[in-house]
C-alpha cells in the first residue's frame, strides 16, 4: 500500500500551529496565516513543529 498522504503545519490566527493532512488543508483557510510543508510523514511534521515552537514562530496547541 502506497502512502501518498502529505502533511502540513498551519499557523492559525490565534498563533497556534496545528498539523493537518493534505485533505484538510482547504478547511478554514481564512484562519490560516502561515503554512509550512508538505512533509511526507506526520512524524516529520511533528518534529518540524517542535522546531517552530522553539524558535518562537508558533505557540503550542
Amino acid at each position: 500500500m502506497e502512502n501518498t498522504q502529505e502533511w502540513y503545519i498551519v499557523k492559525r490566527s490565534a498563533g497556534n500551529c496545528e498539523i493537518v493532512s493534505s485533505d484538510q488543508i482547504g478547511e478554514d483557510d481564512a484562519e490560516i496565516i502561515e503554512q509550512w510543508g508538505p512533509y511526507t510523514s506526520q512524524e516529520e511534521a511533528i518534529a518540524r513543529r517542535v522546531g517552530l515552537i522553539r524558535s518562537g514562530k508558533c505557540q503550542p496547541v
